[in-house]
């Protein structure tokens, strides 16, 4: 008999040929139509009544959905965490405060918590490594390694391989220069810097990779909290450099996923 009904169970980059061999069977008469329903009933989404989590994410965009855990309840985590991980994909949670990653911990044993991050993660098996290369990480100061870390954290989350460097802002530009073999051999890099920003476009000048600017809101008060970092490096003079929101590390690492893993099948 097929088994088809491991289609839900099954890791995000494989429901695509799951979906094509479910609608082959029907097409063959080896498959009846209810049964089929009963397996897509919850393919678009499930409603949580307070959440829809999005299933279909990972067949649109190839990675599937993350959950911002910034005002959410603890128990609203654990709930769509625990729906993520039942169709068979990892569930990442980003910006969750410290009291309520305790509370998901004891709900769901499983759960991974990072607190430097401020993420969760409920793993699926093994993550398996994909990409063309390597993301490389790079903060410009110690207090900007809680970005830098959700950075990672996502990186390696997608399946990517990823380096990282610390430390090694534009006051010490020795720092930098001393690693600068580690930047070569990345395909994507993630600058993360506050204060002025400056790093990012000292590291664009440097490499023929694309760059990613992750303004922080490090800083003293005329850093406006991080939107200073933020127009420096949307003005910065070198052409390879994009940025992304303040604090955002979660979104570079999306970002930088996307450019590592282009054109591999999902």
């Amino acid at each position: 008999m097929l088994f088809f009904g491991a289609l839900l169970g099954w890791p995000d980059r494989m429901q695509k040929a799951a979906l094509r061999s479910l609608l082959d069977a029907v097409s063959r008469g080896e498959l009846g139509v209810e049964r089929a329903l009963d397996q897509l009933r919850d393919l678009p989404f499930a409603d949580l009544g307070f959440a829809q989590v999005d299933h279909h994410r990972a067949l649109r965009v190839g990675l599937p959905e993350v959950v911002f855990g910034l005002g959410k309840t603890a128990e609203q985590i654990s709930a769509i965490a625990r729906e993520i991980h039942r169709k068979g994909n990892t569930a990442l949670v980003t910006r969750v405060e410290p009291d309520k990653a305790v509370r998901v911990l004891a709900e769901l044993p499983g759960i991974e918590h990072d607190p430097v991050a401020r993420t969760l993660l409920l793993r699926h098996g093994e993550i398996e490594k994909r990409g063309r290369g390597v993301i490389c990480v790079v903060s410009a100061g110690t207090s900007d390694l809680p970005v830098a870390a959700e950075a990672l954290v996502t990186a390696r989350a997608f399946g990517n391989e990823v380096s990282e460097l610390h430390d090694v802002g534009v006051a010490g530009l020795h720092r930098l220069l001393a690693r600068r073999e580690q930047l070569y051999a990345a395909t994507v890099v993630i600058v993360i810097a506050g204060m002025e920003g400056a790093l990012a476009s000292v590291v664009g000048g440097l490499i023929d990779k694309p760059v990613i600017a992750v303004p922080t809101s490090v800083g003293y008060g005329a850093s406006f909290g991080g939107v200073t970092a933020l127009l420096s490096m949307l003005n910065s003079c070198a052409s390879g450099v994009s940025v992304v929101n303040i604090d955002n590390g979660f979104g570079a690492a999306y970002c930088a996923t996307l450019i590592n893993q282009a054109g591999l099948p999902r």
